[in-house]
């Protein structure tokens, strides 16, 4: 799928089938966090795929905010070193990255960041040295999701052309 394509069309999704994801676009996947920039090269991220439905159940109750990840096919624990100023802005960077590689092989996923953190670090094993940043549950979508309508403003209310304000008028783009 063409790039943009796949930022146009993907959508966030919390209700996944129980169709199996292949082996190998969990690694593609994995393969998407890994190949992303991150703040200074630091590479500082770590991340713990769940695929067992037992530890599916376990991450979605050490969950404030994302029991729904329960009845996904597996998911990704994001860890980031949390004295980088930085830590956050990768965990995303990397987030996006895998879910638009899952979204290629029409694989749906969905964010959260509630987390019981003491909970989820025991279940784990997540060493003290890495913060939990956010989890993301990934599997195919209940429901068809190509052809959906993405629920965005428009341009003209979100960019702005030189100064806050300024309205972008696509012939002044040079």
């Amino acid at each position: 799928m063409d790039a943009y394509e796949c930022i146009a069309t993907k959508l966030d999704v919390r209700e996944f089938a129980p169709k199996k994801v292949p082996a190998e676009v969990k690694l593609k996947v994995l393969e998407a966090a890994r190949l992303t920039g991150s703040g200074v090269n630091r590479q500082h991220w770590k991340f713990i795929l769940v695929q067992d439905k037992d530890n599916i159940r376990t991450l979605a109750a050490d969950s404030t905010s994302g029991s729904w990840v329960g009845k996904a096919d597996f998911a990704v624990i994001v860890l980031t070193d949390p004295k980088l100023g930085f830590a956050k802005i990768d965990a995303g960077r990397a987030t996006q990255d895998m879910q638009l590689a899952a979204w290629n092989y029409g694989v749906v996923s969905g964010i959260y960041t509630g987390i019981a953190h003491e909970r989820l670090r025991n279940d784990f094993a997540i060493p003290l040295t890495l913060e939990p940043t956010l989890v993301v549950g990934f599997g195919y979508p209940t429901r068809t999701t190509t052809g959906k309508k993405k629920n965005r403003k428009p341009l003209s209310e979100v960019a702005y052309l030189e100064k806050f304000g300024n309205a972008i008028d696509p012939k002044k783009l040079g």
